[in-house]
Protein backbone atom coordinates (compact mmCIF):
# COMPACT_ATOMS: atom_id res chain seq x y z
CA UNK A 1 0.00 0.00 0.00
CA UNK A 2 0.70 3.37 -1.10
CA UNK A 3 0.32 6.59 1.61
CA UNK A 4 1.35 9.87 1.55
CA UNK A 5 -0.08 13.66 1.94
CA UNK A 6 -0.25 16.35 -0.10
CA UNK A 7 0.17 19.41 1.07
CA UNK A 8 -1.99 22.46 -1.38
CA UNK A 9 -2.30 26.26 -1.81
CA UNK A 10 -5.17 27.55 -3.24
CA UNK A 11 -6.75 30.39 -4.47
CA UNK A 12 -7.69 33.24 -1.56
CA UNK A 13 -11.35 32.11 -0.83
CA UNK A 14 -11.00 28.88 -2.49
CA UNK A 15 -10.23 26.35 0.69
CA UNK A 16 -13.52 24.78 1.39
CA UNK A 17 -14.39 24.28 -2.64
CA UNK A 18 -11.40 22.33 -2.70
CA UNK A 19 -11.56 20.38 0.19
CA UNK A 20 -14.97 19.53 -1.12
CA UNK A 21 -13.42 18.41 -4.37
CA UNK A 22 -10.96 16.20 -1.99
CA UNK A 23 -13.25 14.84 -0.37
CA UNK A 24 -15.01 13.10 -3.50
CA UNK A 25 -12.06 11.39 -4.71
CA UNK A 26 -11.84 8.06 -4.20
CA UNK A 27 -8.71 7.78 -2.79
CA UNK A 28 -8.13 10.56 -0.38
CA UNK A 29 -8.99 9.53 2.45
CA UNK A 30 -9.09 12.74 4.86
CA UNK A 31 -8.87 16.78 3.70
CA UNK A 32 -8.14 19.54 6.35
CA UNK A 33 -8.24 23.15 6.53
CA UNK A 34 -5.14 24.54 8.04
CA UNK A 35 -3.50 27.70 9.08
CA UNK A 36 0.11 27.88 8.26
CA UNK A 37 2.09 28.02 4.81
CA UNK A 38 -0.32 25.64 3.70
CA UNK A 39 -4.55 25.83 3.17
CA UNK A 40 -5.45 22.33 2.66
CA UNK A 41 -3.77 19.19 3.10
CA UNK A 42 -4.73 15.68 2.29
CA UNK A 43 -4.21 12.29 3.01
CA UNK A 44 -3.60 9.44 0.29
CA UNK A 45 -3.53 6.17 0.24
CA UNK A 46 -3.56 3.80 -3.08
CA UNK A 47 -2.85 -0.05 -3.25
CA UNK A 48 0.32 1.00 -6.15
CA UNK A 49 2.63 3.43 -6.94
CA UNK A 50 1.34 4.21 -10.54
CA UNK A 51 -1.71 5.17 -8.74
CA UNK A 52 -0.67 7.47 -6.43
CA UNK A 53 0.92 9.13 -9.03
CA UNK A 54 -2.24 9.33 -10.88
CA UNK A 55 -4.10 10.32 -7.77
CA UNK A 56 -1.24 13.29 -7.26
CA UNK A 57 -1.83 14.11 -11.15
CA UNK A 58 -5.98 14.76 -9.93
CA UNK A 59 -5.06 16.95 -7.39
CA UNK A 60 -3.10 19.11 -9.72
CA UNK A 61 -5.75 19.55 -12.11
CA UNK A 62 -8.23 20.61 -9.35
CA UNK A 63 -9.87 23.92 -10.64
CA UNK A 64 -8.43 26.60 -8.01
CA UNK A 65 -5.42 25.14 -6.91
CA UNK A 66 -1.99 27.23 -6.88
CA UNK A 67 0.81 24.75 -5.74
CA UNK A 68 1.14 21.24 -4.29
CA UNK A 69 3.40 19.40 -1.99
CA UNK A 70 3.83 16.04 -1.93
CA UNK A 71 5.26 13.76 1.03
CA UNK A 72 5.32 9.94 0.99
CA UNK A 73 5.19 7.61 3.50
CA UNK A 74 7.88 5.70 3.68
CA UNK A 75 7.63 1.81 5.81
CA UNK A 76 11.06 1.91 7.96
CA UNK A 77 11.42 -2.22 7.80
Amino acid sequence: MQKGFILLNCDLGAEEYVVDELKRMQNISNAYLTFGAYDVVAEIQTETETEFSKVISEVRKISRVVSTMTLNVIDPK
